[in-house]
């Protein structure tokens, strides 16, 4: 039963997706933001853990679980650690080459203006 439920939950993610970009007309990096974002947002406010306790690789395997890992592991480090911890966690529980390349493209994006 448990494969039955993490294909229809991670169906149903990939469903929100497709419909973020057919019907809202988001770009494909507007819906993965977003997606990030909320995955995020459940587990700040304690409801992605559940989520992943009944869904399983339905709920582990998306792009919203990403945001889960990074809010997860920084809020376990701010517990531990302090302050300091909210930037550390990161790293800690993801991969430092993928927090790197996300601070790295968020402060480009502060210095750098697009031609459009």
């Amino acid at each position: 039963m448990i494969y039955l439920w993490a294909f229809i939950i991670g169906g149903a993610i990939c469903v929100f997706g497709q419909i973020c970009f057919d019907v809202f007309k988001l770009t494909p990096a507007h819906t993965m933001t977003l997606l990030v974002v909320l995955g995020a947002i459940f587990d700040g406010v304690g409801l992605y853990d559940p989520f992943i306790e009944f869904a399983g690789a339905g709920a582990t395997v998306p792009i919203t679980s990403f945001g889960n890992a990074l809010v997860h592991g920084a809020l376990e480090e701010l517990k531990n650690v302090g302050w300091v911890g909210i930037i550390t966690g990161i790293f800690k529980v993801t991969s430092a080459g993928v927090s790197a390349a996300i601070i790295f493209s968020f402060l480009a994006a502060l210095v750098v203006k697009p031609k459009g």
